[in-house]
């Protein structure tokens, strides 16, 4: 241990003998230790750690006011992971007494009257422990911090490939970006007013881009016909939905499992008239029900090559009659309830 360090080091010096603390400010002094705290009242030891952290405490046990255990008490209150050593002051030799002082986190002690050359040689190795603990303390969250860094980095890669995917298929479906930035925002809102958690509030709106990836797998004849679709044609398209479920199943990611959820089910239908499986109520998944609405709803505000955009009214009410058909009565609640922030997030993101 670098000795400048340990001389620099803050030492408590708890006792109510001035004699005492005179003398051992002296000594320490002498050995060139410069940063002591002498406290006559032991009421004042939790205010000073407060204040400014010791790196050891020499503590004296018999003391008015609070002896030398309640001192330790106070101190073990704070939960601080790098307490200070505590080196006890002691005339006491009965064992019973010790072995208590120990049993509270004394790490070690000196009998009075003091030999001063064990006193220095104590105060030194304790030191030297302390010091190199609290290093160890920094170099790990030195560490810790690096490793947050790099995840934040991989985790902003990942999802940067999340949403180029999600805008690939959007792409060919002659979409902008700004249509997925919508429903995903709008549908992160709808998860957090139904009680989502903040980190699956995350992972769907990571998650939602993608719930028409699939449609990469259609083929461009179908994809972009401007009128309506024949039979045969419409059951193609509909495989979009399995071919997105196909591409994100088997991650090992809650955000790849999520996606593929979506992407699955955002097509089915309250009363189970929906696609691919025709499942009907509470079986959709919730994840599923909300992209509905916001997939639904953004679609219906936008223009199309093959459509004029609804006015927000007529979007609205559509929405509203749907419910208990093809959207969750309760997923439409709260669509009405923050409607006035989806058309924050409509306006915010508006096609140029």
């Amino acid at each position: 241990m670098s000795e400048e360090i340990s001389k620099n080091a803050r030492i408590f010096i708890v006792d109510d003998e001035p004699t005492n603390i005179k003398l051992l400010d002296s000594v320490l002094k002498s050995q060139g230790y410069q940063n002591l705290v002498p406290i006559i009242d032991s009421r004042n030891v939790l205010d000073e750690y407060i204040l400014e952290k010791a790196d050891l405490i020499l503590l004296d046990i018999n003391m008015p006011h609070l002896d030398g255990y309640q001192v330790m008490e106070q101190l073990n209150s704070l939960n601080d992971p790098l307490l200070p050593p505590i080196l006890i002051l002691t005339a006491q030799s009965d064992h019973e007494y010790l072995l208590r002082a120990l049993a509270m986190g004394a790490r070690d002690l000196v009998r009075k009257p003091f030999d001063l050359t064990e006193l220095l040689m104590r105060v030194r190795n304790l030191l030297d422990v302390q010091l190199g603990r609290r290093m160890l303390v920094n170099q790990k969250l030195v560490l810790e911090e690096m490793v947050r860094k790099r995840t934040e980095e991989l985790s902003e890669t990942r999802l940067q490939v999340v949403r180029r995917l999600g805008r690939a298929a959007e792409y060919r479906d002659n979409e902008t970006g700004f249509h997925i930035i919508r429903m995903s925002k709008m549908s992160t809102l709808l998860a957090k007013s139904l009680g989502w958690s903040d980190g699956d509030c995350e992972l769907i709106l990571h998650a939602s881009p993608m719930h028409d990836i699939g449609k990469i797998g259609i083929p461009d004849a179908i994809l972009l016909k401007p009128g309506k679709f024949e039979p045969n044609e419409w059951e193609i398209m509909k495989t979009h939905v399995n071919i997105g479920a196909e591409i994100l199943k088997d991650g090992n990611s809650d955000l790849l499992i999520l996606a593929s959820e979506i992407a699955l089910s955002h097509h089915e239908k309250w009363d189970g008239s929906g696609y691919p499986n025709g499942l009907a109520g509470a079986s959709i998944p919730q994840s599923g029900r909300i992209v509905a609405v916001a997939d639904v709803f953004d679609a219906l505000t936008s223009p199309r090559p093959y459509k004029k955009a609804w006015s927000i009214d007529a979007s609205v009410n559509y929405i509203k009659e749907n419910a208990g058909v093809h959207f969750d009565p309760e997923v439409v609640e709260h669509f009405k309830k923050c409607l006035p922030e989806i058309l924050k997030i409509r306006d915010k993101y508006l096609e140029v």
